[in-house]
């Protein structure tokens, strides 16, 4: 996937607010990068201008070399989004067979029946929960459906709009190694977004820090556990990430520029 000079514009009521300003990044087959930022960073709007839920002003996205087709179903046969809120993004009177498979049967799909048995059992779900409703799910099973539900197309890249943090932190880290593991077994690209240094340490190759809808710097993953970033907004970041490496000196607090 290659973003370039993304910009998103909201105007309403007299006001012109650029929520994202010019922002681009690459991320390779198979990788996974990270977004981080403050809230209003502009990290979600980012995921959702790929998707087409917010406007695109300017810049371009290409999956392999291609801008996305004008209708958008095969974009979205190949690129599908995890939504942040497992409560919201399901809705309430479709069982999880329906929400499996409506996607397969908007993009064609035959033997839907075993598709959905085995997307089941790829996020560790058994065929008891198939006909359930999501008030009979814990927050995490509702998470474990909304990725299957990503993956039942069989896409090639997800964009993970910080997927766990609507939840405990113990059924996080389930959720966080069920997506590293289903990155690997199905060769998977994953743009994240988190506001946590830790989760995008864990899961990330690579990472770009936004501020105010603008990029601040991109780093690797060796980059931030050594803690080798330039800008004085990265650093604040470590220190307000509480607990990102345990037992290391903190550094001395940089103030936010504005």
């Amino acid at each position: 996937m290659e973003v370039r000079d993304l910009t998103v514009v909201f105007e309403g009521r007299g006001r012109r607010v650029a929520a994202v300003d010019g922002v681009s990044f690459t991320v390779p087959p198979r990788q996974s990068f990270g977004l981080v930022g403050e809230s209003g960073s502009g990290k979600s709007t980012i995921l959702r201008a790929i998707c087409g839920l917010a406007p695109v002003t300017g810049g371009t996205v290409r999956i392999d070399g291609e801008a996305p087709p004008a209708g958008r179903l095969a974009f979205a046969r190949r690129v599908q989004m995890v939504f942040q809120d497992p409560y919201g993004s399901l809705h309430p009177r479709h069982t999880v067979d329906r929400v499996l498979s409506e996607p397969l049967q908007i993009h064609g799909f035959k033997d839907r029946d075993a598709r959905v048995s085995a997307v089941l059992s790829d996020v560790g779900l058994g065929p008891e929960f198939r006909f359930r409703l999501p008030h009979q799910l814990s927050g995490g099973q509702r998470q474990r459906v909304a990725i299957a539900r990503a993956l039942v197309t069989e896409p090639d890249i997800l964009l993970l709009d910080e997927p766990t943090s609507a939840l405990d932190a113990s059924i996080q880290a389930e959720i966080l190694n069920l997506l590293n593991r289903l990155r690997r077994e199905k060769g998977l690209t994953f743009l994240m977004v988190s506001h946590d240094l830790a989760v995008i340490d864990h899961m990330c190759d690579r990472l770009l820090v936004m501020q105010n809808g603008r990029m601040v710097e991109e780093l690797s993953r060796t980059s931030l556990d050594s803690r080798a970033v330039s800008a004085d907004y990265t650093r604040a970041l470590l220190v307000a990430s509480e607990g990102f490496r345990r037992g290391a000196p903190a550094p001395e607090a940089v103030p936010v520029s504005r």
